[in-house]
């Protein structure tokens, strides 16, 4: 999908979104739209209401004000299975009551498409399979999630929600605990499902220059409130990260991917 482009067939969208929790606002007011097939990144520091977005937008979180949109029909009309076959959320901390095994877990993704007895057939296992050989995890697949490293868990559970088949996939920090060769995998793969599958992805990020180099748009997130949303060079600009993340940054051009980089500015060399 073109980066500058506004999407015109919205996969998922919110509308005036006023959240929080105990009686304290969060999110002020927030509106969005990703279309199928575009990676929008959710950015901000610490405490800017990326993750209580992320909940609304799944509907585990009920806003007190504003609706949210899955393919034109209110969020709220969807039951809990028909919801999960279209919406994977993946958030930054994920547990297993139990110790399963990688393909156990995996499996856990085509529980929307079972009925109550319906046990996994020959074509969930195919599904199964192809996501954990997507996110490098086949050799993995006897293993127990407990035996795994941080960053492996985290790809066990991005393979699940694939596993899923969704339309839209949530992700919260999708490439934290991971070493830069899965960072870049991770995102190309993200990519490539965006483009083969139609499929909108959110992801919320601390990575400016992750989001710069492969976010079709960027949404600017300050105090629960859009700061900006559009292409990345249009939003992560100077002016905007200084009053966001309220230090001196230095935005300039990757020289080998011509995409934006972003650095803290403390040398004064690099003003």
């Amino acid at each position: 999908m073109n980066p500058s482009s506004t999407p015109t067939t919205a996969a998922l969208s919110a509308h005036g979104i006023i959240a929080g929790y105990a009686g304290v606002n969060v999110l002020h007011e927030v509106s969005m739209e990703v279309a199928a097939g575009e990676m929008l990144a959710i950015v901000g520091p610490n405490g800017s209401g990326k993750s209580t977005l992320l909940r609304v937008l799944a509907g585990t979180m009920r806003p007190w004000r504003g609706r949210v949109e899955l393919e034109g029909a209110p969020l709220d009309s969807f039951d809990r299975r028909a919801l999960a076959r279209r919406i994977a959320s993946v958030s930054q901390e994920n547990t297993v009551a139990f110790c399963f095994t990688v393909m156990e877990i995996v499996l856990m993704g085509r529980a929307p498409h079972l009925g109550a007895f319906r046990f996994e057939g020959r074509r969930d296992l195919e599904i199964a399979e192809a996501a954990l050989d997507r996110f490098d995890l086949l050799p993995l697949a006897r293993r127990h999630i407990e035996e795994l490293s941080g960053g492996e868990r985290k790809r066990v559970f991005l393979a699940r929600a694939l596993t899923q088949e969704p339309r839209v996939m949530l992700l919260d920090e999708p490439t934290a605990f991971l070493d830069l060769k899965h960072v870049v995998g991770i995102f190309t793969r993200l990519r490539e499902l965006a483009s083969s599958r139609g499929m909108a992805v959110v992801a919320t990020l601390h990575d400016l220059n992750a989001a710069a180099a492969y976010a079709d748009r960027v949404m600017l997130l300050k105090d629960g409130r859009v700061v900006g949303c559009g292409a990345p060079a249009e939003v992560l600009t100077e002016r905007n990260l200084r009053s966001v993340y309220e230090t001196e940054i230095y935005v300039g051009t990757n020289p080998i991917t011509g995409k934006i980089a972003i650095l803290p500015a403390h040398d004064p060399a690099l003003r």
